[in-house]
């Protein structure tokens, strides 16, 4: 007996999984079908998601040079987010991935040499089961035909920084980053992923950590950014 070729066993099993699992928007949650389904945005979110622009997308920090981010951190995109972190929603990292190597495209003139992410604990890792910062990683990576490089590691468990005030950020992931044994980073142009930047702290330090291994620069990618009380 022939065997079906893979690209249509695939579109059968996909077939499948949708009248059993129909596909919803990422950000509203309503079902979708058609061309929509595949995108994983309803056309009323794609209208109205809080998007950056030129300007906005781009925040500065200390240690990286600046972090990209093609949404804002509100609304619809927050629980989204919140979705996707807490609530075992890991395959929304592939629609998020078509709004990272958007934001890419248009704000990032030279491409990176190493694409890596700010990792979660060991603990906090086994507990959700995935690490949606290397997740997006991956997806910004498909942009340059870059599989992510795991060059950190966090060595202590600290309480997220989403319950902590902005003070208290900064000191929380002080010194909780290591670089990983025989990292490729000396002399490398990093891209640094992760969720969410919020006062950057994160950020920060794992770019501080990497420049004194010896990076030429950390530019910063997130899927969305806090707007500051400043601006």
């Amino acid at each position: 007996m022939e065997k079906a070729p893979v690209s249509a066993v695939a579109a059968l099993w996909n077939r499948t999984l949708n009248l059993v699992y129909p596909p919803r928007c990422v950000f509203c949650q309503d079902f979708l079908s058609g061309a929509r389904a595949e995108a994983g945005v309803c056309a009323s979110c794609e209208r109205r998601l809080p998007r950056t622009d030129g300007t906005t997308a781009l925040r500065s920090g200390d240690y990286f040079t600046f972090c990209l981010s093609p949404l804002f951190y509100q609304g619809i995109v927050r629980e989204s987010i919140r979705r996707y972190k807490f609530s075992g929603r890991s395959y929304y990292h592939r629609v998020y991935g078509v709004f990272l190597r958007d934001c890419l495209e248009q704000n990032l003139s030279s491409p990176p040499d190493v694409v890596t992410w700010a990792p979660l604990s060991a603990r906090r890792k086994h507990s959700r089961g995935y690490d949606q910062a290397r997740l997006l990683a991956e997806e910004a990576g498909k942009y340059y035909g870059l599989r992510p490089v795991p060059l950190l590691k966090k060595v202590k468990h600290t309480p997220a920084q989403s319950s902590l005030g902005r003070t208290a950020r900064g000191e929380n992931v002080r010194n909780v980053y290591r670089i990983r044994r025989n990292a490729p980073v000396a002399g490398r142009r990093i891209l640094l992923v992760d969720d969410v930047i919020t006062t950057g702290s994160t950020l920060s330090e794992c770019s501080r950590v990497l420049l004194e291994a010896g990076a030429a620069e950390v530019v910063c990618l997130t899927l969305a950014r806090t707007v500051l009380e400043t601006e």
